[in-house]
C-alpha cells in the first residue's frame, strides 16, 4: 500500500500517491479518491495551514493545459487526459506528448480559460484575474490572501510552447513557499513519472456520530500562543528557530 493519508478535515478527506499518473490515478480511485481541484487544493491549504503537508507539498490536479496551435493555449477543468491516463502515460514512456484529436479539443474547451501571457499573477488580484478566478473558483481572493500573507507576492505561471498538432498536459500547483511561490505549472510532462498525484473523497460521519474539527495550527498560531510562555529576552531566537523548524 503506497497511498498516504495526510488530511483528514471534517468532511473531506485527502491522500497522495507518488506513482506514474496512470498508476496513481488507479490506486487513488480504488481508494475512492477523486483526482484534487486547483480550488479543492487552495481549499485544504487554506484549511491546514502554512505549516502542513498540504501546503508544502506539490501535486498535479485534475484540471489541464491545452495547446492548440493558431488558437492559443487554455486552462482546462478537466483534463482530458483523466479519460485517456494510461494512453497519455504511454506516450510520455515513448518520448511523446499526448496528441489529441479535434472531438477532444472541443469538449475540452467547453470548460476553460485562454492564457494571454505566461505573466505571473499577483496574488491580490487573484479574484480579479481571469485566470486565477477560473482555477481556484471561489477561493480565489482567499487563497490570494492566503499566499500574500505567507510572503508570496504573485504566483507564477509556467507554459510549454504549442505545436502543429493539439496536445495536453496535465497541471501541477506547485509548493507555496518563497521559492516556487505555488506557481502553476502547465509545461510538466513527465506522466511516467513517479511524482505526487493528490486526491480527495468526502467523509460522512457514522450515525449518532458527532464530528469535532480539529485544525493544525499554523507557524503564526504557535508564535502567538507560545508568547506566554517563552521570555521576552528569548523570544525573537525562539521564533526564528520556529520559522527554520516550519519551513524544512
Amino acid at each position: 500500500m503506497t497511498i498516504i493519508r495526510d488530511v483528514r478535515p471534517t468532511e473531506i478527506e485527502s491522500a497522495y500517491v507518488e506513482k506514474p499518473f496512470d498508476e496513481a490515478k488507479a490506486e487513488l480511485e480504488a481508494n475512492g479518491y477523486n483526482i484534487i481541484s486547483l480550488e479543492q487544493f487552495a481549499e485544504l491549504r487554506i484549511a491546514q495551514g502554512e505549516g502542513s503537508r498540504v501546503a508544502n507539498y506539490g501535486s498535479r490536479t485534475k484540471e489541464g493545459f491545452l495547446y492548440v496551435s493558431k488558437k492559443g493555449i487554455f486552462l482546462v477543468g478537466d483534463s482530458p487526459i483523466l479519460a485517456n491516463a494510461e494512453e497519455a502515460a504511454n506516450c510520455n514512456r515513448n518520448g511523446e506528448e499526448f496528441y489529441l484529436t479535434q472531438e477532444q479539443v472541443e469538449e475540452s474547451l467547453v470548460n476553460s480559460v485562454q492564457f494571454k501571457d505566461a505573466s505571473s499573477i499577483p496574488t491580490n488580484r487573484f479574484e480579479e484575474d481571469e485566470i486565477t478566478a477560473f482555477a481556484f473558483g471561489r477561493s480565489a481572493g482567499e487563497y490570494g490572501e492566503f499566499l500574500k500573507e505567507t510572503g508570496v507576492k504573485e504566483m507564477p505561471v509556467y507554459l510549454a510552447n504549442p505545436e502543429k498538432r493539439p496536445f495536453a498536459r496535465q497541471a501541477w500547483l506547485h509548493r507555496f513557499d518563497v521559492g516556487n511561490r505555488s506557481g502553476l505549472n502547465g509545461n510538466l510532462g513527465c506522466l511516467d513519472y513517479g511524482i505526487a498525484v493528490r486526491g480527495v473523497r468526502r467523509v460522512e460521519p457514522r450515525s449518532g456520530e458527532t464530528v469535532s474539527i480539529i485544525s493544525t495550527p499554523n507557524l503564526t498560531d504557535i508564535a502567538n500562543y507560545s508568547r506566554q510562555f517563552v521570555p521576552k529576552l528569548a523570544r525573537k531566537d525562539f521564533e526564528k528557530g520556529l520559522e527554520t523548524f516550519f519551513r524544512k
